[in-house]
This record gives structure tokens, sequence and C-alpha cells, in this order.
């Protein structure tokens, strides 16, 4: 590991003030300081913005919005009463991913500014546009049963490690920014990058800017919503193919859908097609296949990945068929109802 410095802002509403270009912001560092332990991330100097005013949650009550801080830990965004009666699906999968032990460390903000788990990004014998761009990406001829079949490129097939970011992708969340020039605010699916060209760039963030808050709408879609995470083990591990689904049914139709994969593509993906498939139907098994079937528009499986393809069509038909109960459309509810 690089030998580096560590400082607090001197001026906690502008810690860009100390960023220069060779320095990062850390918090709970979860992600951060196992990069600088492989090499992948070496820092000059450490800016620690954990003790920023940025770890509360707050309901507007007349926007009918919850602003959540970029500091509060995942532990507690998926404890508040607030996000398990009226967001469950962002509640399910903050529990769906790491440990205990680490949903108590990280947080909001660096959960979304997570970087992939893609192994031929973390070994620097190897060749990886992200870390070096420009060298190559080599999982495209490698191993690569855990990658991308959505959002990739020719420069990159790396998937996106985060199940809180696949949440809030579907609850239509919006993301706050401040930096050097100001305050910005963008779509949570605006806010991550698809590789294309430029795979080293992950998120819209400039050097100096740093996530705030997110804002998230409590809406009738984002109570009625479940997460489901497909993994190779029970515990502590990164999905193959996660989905997050939200409905809204008036008269026994779906008048309107939301849903965002997890673990098959190179961005939390919105499955804009999955959502059409489903507006102005009853609830039915038939149409939860045919949402699993188009959520898989656009796939481009690799050589091992394959499988993933047909993951989708499973994990996406599942959660519907899981959020709505046993019950179809006079069941719906059900998995809500069960985190309360």
């Amino acid at each position: 590991m690089r030998s580096f410095t560590y400082t607090r802002p001197a001026e906690p509403e502008r810690p860009w003030a100390e960023l220069d270009p060779d320095a990062m912001y850390i918090a709970g560092g979860t992600n951060l300081v196992d990069l600088m332990k492989c090499g992948v991330a070496a820092p000059a100097r450490l800016v620690d913005i954990g003790r920023l005013p940025l770890a509360d949650i707050a309901v507007d009550a007349a926007a009918d919005t919850l602003r959540i801080g970029a500091l509060v830990p995942n532990s507690d965004l998926a404890a508040h009463p607030v996000v398990r009666e009226r967001l469950p699906v962002l509640s399910r999968a903050l529990l769906a991913g790491a440990s205990p032990q680490l949903r108590n460390l990280a947080t909001l903000g660096g959960n979304l500014m997570q970087r992939t788990r893609c192994g031929y990004f973390r070994d620097l014998a190897m060749p990886c546009n992200k870390r070096v761009p420009g060298s190559g990406c080599a999982a495209l001829d490698g191993e690569h049963r855990g990658h991308a079949v959505l959002g990739t490129s020719s420069r990159c097939i790396a998937t996106h490690p985060s199940d809180l970011a696949v949440a809030l992708v579907a609850l239509a969340a919006r993301v706050f920014i401040d930096g050097p020039n100001g305050p910005r605010v963008e779509p949570i699916e605006a806010f991550h990058l698809p590789p294309g060209d430029t795979p080293e760039r992950e998120t819209t963030l400039g050097h100096g800017e740093l996530i705030t808050a997110v804002e998230v709408p409590l809406t009738a879609l984002g109570a009625n919503s479940h997460y489901l995470k497909v993994r190779e083990r029970a515990s502590f591990a990164f999905a193959m193919c996660s989905a997050a689904v939200a409905l809204e049914l008036r008269e026994g139709t779906v008048r309107a859908a939301r849903i965002a994969l997890g673990g098959v593509a190179t961005t939390p993906w919105r499955a804009y097609a999955a959502e059409a498939a489903l507006v102005g139907l009853p609830p039915s098994t038939a149409a939860f296949a045919r949402a699993g079937d188009a959520a898989t528009d656009g796939a481009v499986p690799g050589r091992d990945n394959g499988h993933k393809v047909e993951l989708i069509r499973r994990v996406v038909a599942r959660a519907l068929g899981t959020l709505v109960g046993p019950g179809g459309a006079e069941g719906f509810g059900t998995a809500a109802g069960e985190q309360r």
C-alpha cells in the first residue's frame, strides 16, 4: 500500500477545498480500504468526511419524500420504520448486501460509489480498462461466468455490485451532489455510467464532488415493492442476478410498474421493456413470465455467462409473483407486509 496522509476538512461546508488531484474522500471505507490494500487505489491523501452533518433521515410531508443523508449507515437505513413500511424493496436490498458488521459501517453514499468486484479489475497483473484505460479487458476472453450481459461494451463487461442502487432505480430516487461548481441534482438512473469507450468513468461525479443526500418519493409503487437476490451462497455474496420490482394496481390491473436489475449489467439496470409488458394487464403468472422475457431485451451473453439470460427471466417472474402473492390481485401487497 502506498503511503498517504490523512486529514479531516478544516471547512466542513467545503470539504473539496482540501481535495487536491491526488486525494480521495473516505467515510466508512469498506470498499476504498480494500482497493488500497490490493493497489488499485493509491491516493496520496485521504480526506475524512465521516463527521460531516450528512447522517440524517427525514420525511418531507409536503412533498411526500424521504431524504437520506449520504453518511447514513446501511444498517440504520434498513431498520428505519418509514423505509420498512413504505419502501420495503429498499430495506430488503440493504439486508441482502454484505454482513451485519459491514452494514453498520458502510454508508449510503459509499454504497453508490463502490467499484466492481471483477477479479481482473483487482489483479494488477491483468489488463483492465477500468484500472488502466486502453490496456484491454481480460474478462472478454478470460473467465466471465459472473460478468454482465446488459449494458456491456467492447471495453468492459464488469457488473455493478450495489444492491442498494438497484432498489433506488426502481424507486425513482434522485441524487443530491455538491462540489467546487456548486450543488446539483440528478436522477439515480443517470448517475451511473455505462462503460462505452470510457469504462474508467463509472459515475457522473467530477473530482471534488460528493454525494450529500438521496431523495426517494413515498408513493404507492414504493409501498408495494420487493427485492429478490440470487447468489451462489446464502450470505455475504454479490448477486448473480437480482430484481427490484414495484407495482401499482387499480381495479385488478397493473397501472404502473418499475423493474430494475442487478448482478447482470454494468450499471443498476432499468428494465423498461419488462415494465411495458405489464402495464394494462391483470397480474398473472403468464404476465410475469412475459415481463421476465422482456427484461432480457438487449442482452449480449458471452461464452461463459449465457445462464444469466435465463436467470433474468426467472428472477423477474419470481419477484413479481412473490410481490403479488398466491392470491393474485387479491393478495397484492403481502410481500411488502411481511416486513411490517
